[in-house]
């Protein structure tokens, strides 16, 4: 996993409250659970004016040129600002999958869904939870200057904002330091990987006769 440590980033606001994992990713995408290849299929009911459906060549689908995330303002963007309880619904995995891999590496709101939430850290992304009344000021801010970008300090947990004026973010230790050195669960498990080998041979030399 790829460590978070600063961003420095264009915003997208996306002015909707609990929206839910099958609106992030629809359930017909689900078949592969290889984490990369679900960007392009990202809102994909909201994104595009057809069905989707996988193997489509998303590059010739029509584009719903209202959905905020399809204006060429916020093409690039890496901070999504959305409202509250985002990441509703079911507990696929494949919801920060999607958003990671369109792009985006921190999402802002006032709340998030708890497995939604928890899935992001573990795969490398930021979810950061600032009040309603932040939140509600940022989206003004957003749509009243092109280019916007905010940076992200994990370490000092703060975002700033162009102006020079940061907000503070609380985020648990652990979380923060497996982000910080790029560490998911496996990651984890594998800095242990010289008393695991320990364990395994004393093991073997005790009870012999389960490895026959």
């Amino acid at each position: 996993m790829q460590a978070f440590t600063q961003l420095n980033g264009l915003v997208a606001p996306l002015d909707r409250a609990n929206v839910d994992t099958d609106a992030i990713i629809p359930k017909q995408f689900l078949k592969s659970i290889k984490r990369a290849g679900f960007g392009p299929n990202a809102f994909d009911e909201w994104r595009y004016l057809d069905h989707g459906e996988p193997g489509m060549d998303n590059s010739k689908r029509p584009l719903n040129p209202d959905f905020v995330l399809n204006q060429a303002r916020y093409q690039g963007a890496s901070v999504l600002l959305t409202r509250e309880n985002f990441g509703c619904g079911s507990s696929r995995e494949h919801a920060p999958w999607a958003l990671e891999d369109f792009g985006f590496k921190v999402v802002i709101a006032s709340s998030f869904a708890d497995i939604f939430f928890n899935n992001c850290f573990k795969n490398g992304m930021l979810p950061i939870v600032l009040s309603a009344e932040i939140v509600e000021s940022l989206f003004q801010e957003v749509e009243a200057d092109i280019g916007y970008k905010l940076n992200i300090d994990l370490a000092a947990q703060t975002v700033t904002k162009p102006n020079g004026k940061a907000h503070t973010f609380e985020v648990d230790n652990v979380r923060k330091h497996n982000l910080l050195n790029g560490l998911d669960d496996i990651g984890l498990t594998m800095q242990q990987q010289d008393k695991i080998k320990a364990f395994e041979v004393k093991h073997k030399q005790s009870q012999p006769w389960l490895f026959v």
